[in-house]
């Protein structure tokens, strides 16, 4: 009982060192999304022949605690936007562009980066602040020529550096009860994307638009929670 009850001290202390480490960065999202927690309750309080299983239980519910926290670390705050990486911006700006915009931060879905969908999904409820002009979203809206649905072509700026010309459409679906979803998506020469910056399931993107003499374009950044040194800790105790 001694050793399970010491075990949960120490890992109680790993947990407000690796919160104070969050406390002292500067990265204003994780900050307000990852919050100490109090230390999850015991599963069994029977008698003293269950101790073994109450470590057990313990361990893993700070385990799943920490899971979530990462995951609600993931998606930026509303109120608190990201800074698009100085090289891109440099890039963007070499190329005539301004009117920067944060679109989207997402994880990639299997669909993202499955070779026979080709296209990156940018769900509507999900986006941050409008990057398109009343005419853009008219011609998104429409449906002529005998297409499904109308698209704009538009420069793609890649992680790489890479730049890619890809297509913006607006999908509309209709769900089993009835009701319908929309979503903008990236698609034609997506799979390439995908291809050159070795982007999987799981990670996470961020989309950003701007304007080179009022023409649509977009750069594309990976970020991956994993990368922020300052997580090594995190890992540490979900590892443990």
């Amino acid at each position: 009982m001694d050793s399970v009850v010491e075990d949960e001290k120490k890992h109680d202390q790993r947990l407000e060192e690796t919160m104070k480490i969050l406390e002292d960065g500067d990265d204003q999202c994780l900050q307000k999304k990852i919050k100490i927690k109090k230390r999850p309750p015991r599963c069994h309080d029977d008698d003293d022949d269950d101790d073994d299983d109450e470590g057990v239980c313990v361990q893993e519910k700070k385990k799943l605690m920490m899971k979530k926290m990462m995951d609600k670390a993931i998606c930026p705050s509303p109120h608190a936007t990201p800074e698009l990486p100085v090289i891109l911006r440099n890039r963007i700006k070499a190329l005539g562009g301004s009117d920067v915009t944060f679109v989207i931060q997402k994880p990639l879905f299997k669909s993202d980066v499955r070779l026979n969908q080709n296209r990156l999904s940018i769900p509507l409820n999900q986006i941050q602040q409008s990057f398109l002009t009343p005419e853009e979203s008219e011609r998104l809206n429409s449906r002529g020529n005998g297409k499904k649905c109308a698209d704009m072509e538009v420069m793609l700026i890649e992680p790489s550096l890479h730049r890619e010309t890809i297509s913006l459409r607006k999908w509309d679906m209709k769900k089993a009860s009835g009701n319908s979803t929309s979503m903008y998506v990236l698609v034609t020469n997506w799979n390439s994307v995908t291809e050159r910056n070795s982007m999987k399931e799981d990670e996470t993107v961020q989309l950003w638009s701007f304007r080179i003499k009022s023409k649509l374009g977009f750069a594309l950044v990976k970020r991956r929670l994993q990368d922020d040194p300052r997580n090594s800790s995190l890992r540490g105790i979900l590892d443990s």
